[in-house]
């Protein structure tokens, strides 16, 4: 007989019920080849014995080991290794019989490392995943979540369960989103960016990536041509690269995107696509200057390439009215049109949107369906009432005055206690300033030195290029009160100065 006693170790402390602990060993040596199979188990009575444990619980173990067809049982022979089980190469018993060296229990997949397989890994996906941080901060250009219309969204909420067919609302739904979101996004988009679509040009998803990536996937293929700036957001080349594009970048200045730059690329080589954030590039917020945007969609409309307009924060700008999107003048369907509600409302609300001409709007649905089926159709219809009502746009106008407050607040701040240590433009939009320490300013340094007084803020070394380090990064000032931003800015001053 095995040495049962040696080989199976029970905790009867674990949560987990003996009976179970009991059967995962059994299933392990069954694995492992040390039961092999047409392998005769001792009767429940004699394992009990040899264990400590009560018979019964030795009876459900067994009786586990047949539901999941491991054991087989003879009437008046006894309990066996059922044959059907691969022969394993058993492994050599412990040395001594002790239960510091038994078998230990089957370990959950979840608890590998390692597959038994081999599996290609993406280094352009490897980047560190923001989040939304607590106590002081200068981050991203994230919004205050304490202004979101918490109330008006929970009694949208609730209408949901109140209206309607249940099996309608409980089912599955257009994978195009929710109609009424899509109704109303749609006049919304038209009031606002100038747009002239109907609810057929626009696909709702989960967060502005999700349409770059369904856009990328389906417009980009191996091999291609993909543009965007020197400095830009690093989520769309990695999904550029996730399609198996090339990505070039092109230069990027005061004035947003060099389209002479991109013309001279575009007749060297094809293109397929340009990513671009006209309205505040980021990650430095400047605006295309007026006529790049004419010549942008002349040139995509000469060489025949898909421009993404990735408009995230366009909602928020404090110069009158803001400068319409690419898309507004799009007259060949050139303009893939990309944005969010994340930003105005809340990261955790996922609400995006792509605005493209139909038949594309329907190759990405249907592509969508193998990956997401659809979205969140009662946050879906919750917001499209809030756009219906009015809420969402009181809401828009609340945020925008007071980020405004914001930006002027923190501009004020730097200029007065910062002046000679940091240079920056007062952004006329978006969420975040774009700082430039002086040469000799280590920003690295500079915040670790933040961190240990409690205020949080990146070095933005992800902006820079190879071979050339600009020295800025960006310093969020819409998720904080003008109370919050004085603590921010006062702690600011103080790592940087310390330095000296």
């Amino acid at each position: 007989m095995l040495p049962y006693k040696s080989l199976i170790h029970l905790d009867k402390a674990r949560s987990v019920p003996v009976f179970i602990q009991l059967g995962d060993q059994l299933l392990q040596l069954i694995r492992t080849g040390t039961l092999p199979a047409g392998q005769r188990l001792p009767g429940t009575r004699q394992l009990a014995t040899l264990l400590g444990i009560h018979r019964q619980t030795v009876v459900a173990a067994y009786d586990e080991g047949l539901a999941q067809g491991w054991l087989d049982s003879r009437p008046g022979s006894g309990t066996y290794v059922a044959a059907h089980v691969q022969e394993a190469r058993p492994q050599s018993l412990p040395a001594s019989a002790s239960a510091e060296n038994a078998l230990p229990a089957a370990q959950p997949v979840g608890n590998r490392q390692t597959p038994g397989y081999a599996f290609a890994t993406g280094p352009h996906l490897i980047r560190p995943v923001m989040t939304s941080l607590t106590g002081l901060r200068l981050d991203d250009g994230f919004p205050d979540i304490r202004l979101a219309p918490m109330d008006e969204l929970s009694r949208s909420y609730r209408s949901y369960f109140r209206w309607g067919d249940p099996q309608r609302h409980f089912g599955y739904g257009d994978t195009k989103g929710h109609p009424l979101l899509r109704e109303q996004l749609t006049q919304h988009l038209n009031e606002t960016r100038g747009l002239q679509i109907t609810p057929d040009n626009v696909l709702i998803t989960r967060g502005s990536i999700m349409g770059l990536h369904l856009t990328a996937q389906v417009l980009l293929r191996a091999g291609d041509v993909f543009v965007m700036g020197e400095s830009s957001w690093a989520g769309a080349a990695m999904n550029a690269r996730q399609a198996g594009a090339t990505v070039y970048t092109v230069p990027v200045d005061e004035q947003g995107l060099d389209v002479d730059a991109l013309a001279r690329l575009c007749a060297e080589q094809p293109v397929r696509m340009v990513y671009v954030t006209p309205h505040h590039h980021y990650p430095t917020t400047v605006t295309l200057r007026a006529d790049r945007r004419i010549r942008l969609l002349q040139l995509a409309e000469r060489w025949g390439f898909a421009i993404v307009e990735d408009d995230y924060d366009y909602d928020f700008h404090y110069l009158s009215r803001p400068i319409l999107p690419l898309a507004s003048a799009d007259r060949q369907g050139m303009v893939v049109y990309v944005g969010s509600l994340t930003k105005s409302i809340a990261p955790a609300f996922r609400i995006g949107y792509v605005v493209a001409p139909t038949d594309l709007i329907d190759e990405l649905a249907r592509l969508r369906r193998i990956i997401d089926r659809q979205g969140d159709p009662m946050l879906e219809f919750a917001i499209g009432q809030l756009l219906k009502n009015g809420d969402l746009k009181r809401h828009f106008r609340k945020a925008l005055r007071t980020y405004h407050a914001r930006r002027d607040h923190v501009c004020a701040l730097l200029t007065d206690q910062l002046a000679d240590e940091v240079r920056f433009t007062k952004p006329d939009g978006g969420l975040a300033v774009w700082a430039t320490f002086r040469s000799d300013i280590d920003p690295v340094a500079v915040v670790e030195r933040a961190h240990k007084h409690g205020l949080s803020l990146a070095d933005g070394l992800s902006h820079d290029l190879p071979g050339r380090r600009f020295n800025s990064t960006r310093l969020g000032f819409a998720s904080s009160t003008e109370a919050e931003l004085d603590a921010c800015v006062a702690i600011l001053r103080k790592a940087v100065q310390a330095g000296r």
